[in-house]
């Protein structure tokens, strides 16, 4: 039987009053994966996808006709950092980040909950927000409230944004406050969601919490799904829990969410990690990963990571990926690579572009044989291309046996 599962696609517009149009075009039979396209004001969005993170309206080592060239069609900012940084005026003076970063693609924006745990040393927690010592100022302070993180996100303009959620550290052992996260994360979606001003033009994203509990990940997504908004985000992962939790929770949470309307699960960029949720159902992924490895002298391939900065390389001669077609691989070998990783700026901007055009690669052929009906081989030969001695690890065995893929 084909692993294809074609759909009736009619075709719709993003209106004024419709921000955000999702269509799966194709399903795989034998997993959760499909092929879909998001229609949003800036651009169309081929999914599954993945955003590279330009946290503050810039993907490190990147100019905007850089990653233009890339076939990017939407990429991720930074609503903490952003709003501290050159502030919400001066982003609505400059008509939104679009206009200040001069980038003609699709945006979204987190909302600043991550930093709940990223700076938790600096955080302070409470039913009205959360309050900040400012990075830029260690003796003043930021409060984050739901209005604020979404009147910060109105200035930037993304085409998606994110609630303000109340994250926990995924690894917490105390449920109780686990539970109160949950229904604090909930009421400050409606918060967020009376708050918003430009919902015409934006897009506001639910996030699914619980952390590895999966009766709260279902009441999570339960009363999420009860609220009017145009696509789901699955959060409180890839925070340090074990790669079993992980899949799990990926798996459940896919199967809560609408099949009509995107899920994007925050946080995760390994290329793996990318096969394996796409199997499981996950339509947007985001990352720093491909940039920020980058500045470590690492390039991402097909059969895993490269560290440039190892002797083996000073006098190969090879491309990073012979198959690769980036201006880093057409023009400059491993040997040249070698001498310059971790020490000359320019390298981290050559690997920022192979790593990004890693990125949006793999992308492509997950969707092409979700389109072919020949995605279940195709993630048997990427694993097997991975792991040529088939030791595979339990977890990914686990994850796609869950969807009907047996390893070769």
């Amino acid at each position: 039987m084909s692993a294809l599962k074609k759909l009736v696609n009619t075709t719709k517009m993003v209106t004024e009053k419709c921000p955000l149009v999702f269509n799966v075009l194709a399903e795989c039979e034998t997993t959760k994966a499909r092929v879909g396209k998001m229609c949003l004001p800036h651009s169309d969005v081929d999914t599954p996808v993945f955003m590279p993170v330009g946290t503050q309206g810039t993907l490190k080592g990147l100019l905007p006709d850089q990653i233009d060239s890339l076939g990017l069609q939407i990429m991720l900012s930074n609503t903490y950092h952003l709003g501290t940084r050159p502030g919400p005026e001066i982003l609505e003076k400059a008509g939104g980040l679009h206009n200040f970063m001069n980038w003609h693609g699709s945006l979204l924006t987190d909302s600043g909950g991550f930093q709940m745990v990223s700076l938790l040393k600096l955080a302070e927690i409470n039913e009205e927000g959360v309050k900040f010592q400012s990075l830029n100022d260690q003796k003043s302070e930021v409060m984050l409230t739901p209005e604020h993180s979404i009147h910060i996100q109105n200035a930037i303009g993304a085409d998606i944004i994110m609630q303000l959620d109340d994250v926990i550290k995924t690894t917490s052992p105390d449920k109780d406050r686990i539970e109160v996260s949950v229904h604090r994360t909930t009421r400050w979606l409606d918060r967020c969601i009376k708050a918003h001003k430009n919902p015409n033009t934006q897009n506001i994203f639910p996030i699914v919490q619980g952390t590895l509990y999966p009766d709260l990940r279902e009441l999570s997504a339960k009363d999420h799904v009860r609220r009017d908004v145009r696509g789901f985000a699955i959060g409180g992962l890839s925070g340090g829990e074990s790669k079993d939790d992980f899949w799990k929770m990926v798996h459940l949470s896919t199967g809560l969410l609408p099949k009509d309307k995107p899920r994007y699960l925050m946080g995760v960029g390994f290329a793996m990690d990318l096969v394996v949720c796409s199997a499981l159902g996950v339509d947007m992924f985001d990352c720093v990963f491909p940039t920020r490895t980058a500045r470590f002298g690492c390039a991402l391939t097909m059969t895993g990571q490269l560290n440039l900065r190892q002797k083996n390389y000073k006098k190969d001669f090879r491309p990073i990926d012979e198959n690769c077609t980036c201006s880093t691989c057409k023009t400059y070998t491993r040997a040249y690579l070698h001498g310059i990783v971790t020490v000359q700026t320019v390298a981290c901007h050559l690997l920022s572009v192979h790593n990004v055009a890693f990125q949006m690669r793999l992308m492509k052929t997950i969707r092409d044989s979700i389109t072919n009906g020949t995605f279940p081989e195709f993630v048997q030969k990427y694993f097997l291309n991975l792991f040529p001695e088939k030791d595979y690890p339990k977890w990914i065995v686990d994850a796609l046996n869950a969807v009907n893929i047996k390893l070769l």
